[in-house]
């Protein structure tokens, strides 16, 4: 029995999808665990891209089962549609291999609605919301007046919550926001269809996943967004609706702490991060564009580009402590060759003072210049090369370097999209099976 979870330590886009999609040929199960179709994973694997926003990575391997927890928030319309490419990618899904929590809430129309119309009124005020509805519809859960999976199965009872939360969407939509009402019958006929099709992957995916351990099964929790995304540890408010932080992990699928064995830490090499929000390392200049255009770094779920700079190491130390990392994988260490010099914060100065981690006032964090060490940088293509010796001695230095002050182990380094592109230097799976035998 071993159990990992996956975790974003900067703000989203650290490249989950393909550490996920490569541990999952260790899996049993996969779990998603938060977010909802506001997050994307790229997976790329023979050569041929695929997104997934609702689905676990672990879709793509045959015999793997895949879970979307309670935490989550699903649009069964995305769902669906997802449902079909993966069935054009030549992937049959089928309720054997993937399970959808009965108490994961739905996202309605009248969510995505406000979502935008919000967005909007705020004007240079916004956030950067991707509009799928991921925030009014946590709303709505935290408020008691949600739609969960399981009321999709039951006409009366779907009809109820509609009649409940109606009037007052309506009212909010029409005088305040001036948009058109949702009308009551057309979401029942469209809901009541997404629950009939859906129906036979609705199931308790808490029961599941006891039941996986109960049977001695290897579990990875994939985690969406990053840990400065969090809703309450992140750069409020420029943060999601979520929790993103490992701890959910156990909240959001149902199982309880002593069930998590290891914690891995996705960092990319440089950092990023889309929509508003302080961005300390951030470049606008040709080493962002260079990172932008050989990283790919436009949001898989929007197409925004992603605003870039410099490795913050205080970001991460932040996602040590509030995660319980016990490795690190750091993707994407490919796109910095060609660069001759790199820079990595490993601190900030603010008004005279010297801060080891992010300050919770963005105002003050907006007012922090970074502290930098700099580095040689390297010419050779890294993208074929799978042990650590072979890596340039500069690339060698440089992640040297963030274990130091991070002090926490490497256990996998990607040197390129593919699956093969990849050094292992640490099973995180056999990790965690000692921890577990241990506990």
């Amino acid at each position: 029995m071993s159990t990992v979870v996956v975790i974003g330590t900067q703000w989203g886009d650290e490249g989950k999808g393909k550490v996920v999609d490569l541990l999952t040929a260790r899996a049993d199960c996969v779990v998603r665990f938060q977010g909802g179709n506001n997050a994307g994973h790229t997976l790329v694997v023979g050569g041929r891209k695929i997104i997934l926003h609702l689905t676990p990575s672990g879709i793509l391997h045959p015999g793997t089962v895949c879970l979307i927890g309670n935490g989550v928030v699903v649009d069964p319309k995305v769902l669906l549609e997802e449902l079909e490419r993966l069935k054009d990618f030549g992937v049959l899904i089928t309720p054997e291999r993937l399970v959808v929590s009965a108490y994961a809430h739905v996202i309605m129309p009248y969510h995505r609605l406000l979502d935008v119309a919000r967005e909007n009124r705020k004007g240079q005020g916004r956030i950067g919301t991707t509009g799928r509805g991921i925030g009014p519809c946590y709303e709505d859960k935290v408020a008691r007046t949600g739609v969960r999976m399981h009321h999709l199965l039951n006409e009366k009872t779907l009809r109820h919550r509609l009649e409940e939360t109606l009037e007052e969407k309506n009212f909010m939509l029409s005088h305040y926001y001036g948009q058109a009402p949702v009308i009551l019958e057309n979401v029942l006929k469209e809901y009541l269809d997404y629950g009939r099709r859906l129906a036979p992957f609705v199931a308790d995916v808490s029961t599941r996943l006891h039941e996986a351990l109960q049977s001695q099964k290897a579990i990875l929790f994939e985690g969406a967004q990053g840990t400065h995304l969090d809703v309450d540890h992140g750069t409020y408010p420029f943060v999601t609706s979520s929790n993103t932080v490992a701890g959910n992990a156990c909240c959001g699928a149902g199982l309880g702490p002593t069930a998590i064995h290891h914690v891995l830490g996705i960092m990319k090499a440089y950092t990023t991060r889309v929509g508003g929000g302080p961005f300390p390392t951030e470049l606008t200049d040709q080493i962002g564009e260079h990172m932008r255009t050989c990283g790919g770094e436009f949001g898989s779920t929007t197409g925004r580009p992603r605003r870039c700079g410099w490795l913050d190491l205080s970001v991460v130390k932040d996602a040590v402590r509030l995660n319980g990392l016990a490795s690190l994988a750091v993707t994407k260490l490919d796109v910095l060759t060609g660069l001759p010099r790199l820079r990595m914060a490993v601190q900030y100065r603010c008004q005279g003072n010297v801060l080891d981690r992010l300050p919770p006032e963005l105002d003050r964090l907006e007012q922090c210049d970074p502290v930098y060490e700099d580095f040689d940088g390297w010419e050779q293509d890294l993208r074929q090369v799978r042990r650590f010796e072979d890596l340039p001695s500069a690339a060698r230095r440089y992640l040297e370097a963030v274990q130091d002050h991070l002090g926490i182990p490497f256990s996998i380094i990607s040197v390129g999209p593919g699956r093969e592109q990849t050094i292992v230097l640490q099973d995180p799976f056999r990790l965690a099976s000692e921890r577990g035998f241990s506990n």
